[in-house]
């Protein structure tokens, strides 16, 4: 008889779950169902950037999460032939003010290579070499760091490409709201359905996923916003490494005459999925600091998500405690699409093999919900 696993959320972890469970050996002996309402997903309003290993993040569980989780995603970008709009391997650079800080910075990166090869080269740029990367820049304030193994994400593109590949062997995708009736029976449309493993990867939205089981989770919401807008066109753009500006928004150039600009980080307005013109205005704004001639005419889309923290800004994973039949993956804040296919794989293979360890990613799961 075949397994029968659910998965809620199909955002950037159950997605990427209902991937590798596809990928696992016996996959045939495994019936997939994703139920998906699309609501305010992080994933799909996010295009981000998979640069982690100069975080200066003292938590070294989140530091090995995400540095793996980059070299995951690699791996999948070649393994399914995933195209440069989905995910592009062109580099980041990073700003510093300070010149003092820009040397230690890379002196971080020469150690952290060590452990991280998947960082390819590092080289400091002038302002001037900065410009010449990046033509949409134009007036840098600053030098920065090139990493030539950093990347660029479009999160929409990518959950949908995993679940694409997934459909085609053993992944149902039923649209709309799902309620859990118990461990094992989520009700959907007025139906009953049985499951012997259930995933919850409802990202901020976890805490009201679980609540009818009487689980409680301990996260909370953040709003995002981001903005693309239409910017001269030049020769090659699609390969322009991203710019992580310091103490500025992240500038993510798509080729084409397109730049992404921001996200914000709203904890006031967690569940608002109201686009905010005083928010457009402001990224706006900013970006003037290095990009001439735009103006809220040149926006293109605007896009809202919310994110799950946890109070310790620490992701959180596997089986609850007391309930061996429901996996959580939750509280990825803004480094998501860096450790969320990671996070989601770990998932899928513990629905296949309990026993597994992974201490070394995380803190105990109890620490956030009981």
């Amino acid at each position: 008889m075949k397994k029968k696993v659910a998965i809620i959320g199909g955002g950037i972890v159950g997605s990427s779950a209902a991937y590798f469970l596809n990928c696992l050996p016996n996959n045939d002996k495994i019936d997939v169902t994703l139920f998906d309402d699309g609501q305010g997903q992080a994933t799909m309003a996010a295009a981000g950037i998979i640069s982690p290993w100069l975080s200066k993040r003292r938590n070294k569980k989140w530091y090995q999460l995400a540095k793996d989780g980059a070299k995951l995603i690699a791996k999948i970008a070649v393994d399914t032939n995933m195209n440069s709009e989905t995910y592009a391997n062109n580099g980041t650079i990073i700003t510093r003010k300070n010149a003092d800080d820009l040397t230690n910075l890379f002196e971080l990166a020469k150690k952290r290579k060590l452990e991280a090869p998947q960082m390819g080269s590092i080289e400091i740029l002038t302002k001037e070499e900065i410009t010449k990367k990046i033509p949409i820049i134009n007036k840098p304030l600053y030098d920065g760091l090139f990493i030539s193994g950093g990347a660029r994400i479009e999160g929409g593109f990518f959950c949908r490409h995993l679940l694409n590949i997934a459909q085609k062997n053993n992944l149902k995708i039923l649209k709309g709201k799902t309620t859990f009736q118990d461990d094992h029976n989520l009700e959907y449309k007025h139906q009953i359905y049985y499951f012997d493993k259930i995933i919850v990867a409802t990202g901020a939205w976890a805490k009201q996923t679980l609540a009818p089981l009487g689980i409680k989770c301990k996260i909370r919401a953040q709003k995002g916003q981001l903005i693309e807008v239409k910017v001269p066109s030049f020769k090659n753009d699609q390969k322009m490494p991203v710019m992580m500006p310091e103490s500025e928004f992240d500038l993510i150039p798509l080729g084409q005459g397109k730049l992404i600009i921001g996200a914000t980080h709203d904890n006031e307005q967690q569940f608002d999925l109201n686009i905010e013109k005083s928010v457009t205005n402001h990224l706006i704004t900013t970006a003037h600091h290095f990009v001439t001639g735009i103006s809220t005419n040149d926006v293109i889309m605007e896009r809202v998500g919310t994110r799950a923290y946890t109070n310790d800004y620490a992701p959180f994973f596997g089986t609850i405690p007391g309930h061996d039949s429901i996996l959580v993956g939750s509280g990825l804040g803004s480094s998501g699409l860096t450790t969320g296919p990671l996070v989601g794989k770990f998932l899928a293979e513990l629905v296949c093999n309990e026993k597994l360890n992974f201490a070394h990613y995380r803190k105990p799961i109890g620490q956030y919900i009981s």
